[in-house]
């Protein structure tokens, strides 16, 4: 049975300075802001990743931080699923009785991405990476 694995973590934030000292120093994290193309998403390091930027040590994941906008829904610290195909995983979280957050976007260089809201409340992601990764 194929599993899909959790492969990154996501969380909001108001203030990215205030944001990326907490976790510098707090964890010894490694915060990289990306710009306004990418949405202002700080990218989060916490263990080391190979050339294609996959985690070395298995069972270790990466994540990122989303700046707060008053019109989205859910807004909360979620993880995001490896999925093989998006329109059929899409396909399963409705099937199963939950409900996909619009169409799937395209994060440059790293794959399909789409939220869901899953039978309890939940948002979490779905990200098909490019076959490349």
């Amino acid at each position: 049975m194929k599993k899909n694995p959790v492969v990154h973590f996501e969380m909001p934030y108001d203030d990215h300075k205030r944001l990326a000292k907490f976790y510098t120093e707090a964890f010894g994290w490694q915060m990289q802001r990306l710009g306004k193309d990418m949405g202002d998403y700080v990218l989060a390091t916490t263990t080391e990743t190979d050339e294609n930027r996959m985690v070395k040590t298995p069972g270790t994941i990466n994540g990122g931080f989303f700046p707060k906008k008053a019109d989205w829904p859910a807004q909360y610290p979620s993880v995001v699923i490896a999925v093989d195909n998006m329109k059929e995983a899409m396909k399963k979280v409705t099937d199963a009785g939950g409900k996909v957050l619009g169409e799937p976007m395209e994060i440059p260089g790293i794959g399909q991405y789409v939220s869901f809201i899953d039978t309890e409340g939940n948002r979490v992601s779905m990200l098909q990476p490019n076959p490349e990764m």
